[in-house]
């Protein structure tokens, strides 16, 4: 796997992927940006929620359950000093569907957290407390 980031500019930088995917980030106003793209450690936490979803639908799918949305919400404490390194990251799962069943979405996001989530299971070995939840919404 390759990436390339580009400086285009003040604290503004252009991240391309190999498969020709690209993403803005910059930097807030008073480190010199102008709040045109996200930072790179919201980048870091975006792409950790990524990779969870894709493992948590994945098999979602995979175990045929009616699902109709899937969002993973993320929240993360960083570090009071330099480096500002995430310290907590809680992922929690709002999966809504058609009679979904209950042990299927739990299994789903275990086994994401323990066994899959490549970012996920990074982050914990590096020191970060990373933890899931998930809920169930049903509709008709």
């Amino acid at each position: 796997m390759k990436a390339s980031v580009q400086w285009t500019g003040n604290a503004s930088f252009k991240a391309e992927s190999e498969t020709g995917h690209s993403v803005q980030m910059d930097g807030p106003p008073d480190h010199g940006g102008e709040n045109l793209g996200p930072r790179p450690m919201e980048m870091m936490l975006m792409g950790m929620g990524g990779c969870a979803s894709f493992d948590v639908m994945s098999m979602l799918k995979k175990g045929r359950q009616d699902v109709v949305s899937c969002v993973a919400e993320l929240e993360a404490e960083r570090a009071d000093a330099v480096p500002a390194v995430f310290t907590k990251i809680h992922l929690k799962f709002i999966v809504s569907g058609r009679k979904l069943k209950d042990a299927q979405v739990k299994r789903a996001v275990s086994l994401s957290a323990e066994k899959y989530c490549s970012a996920s299971i990074m982050m914990e070995k590096a020191g970060v407390e990373v933890s899931h939840s998930y809920i169930v919404n049903d509709v008709e």
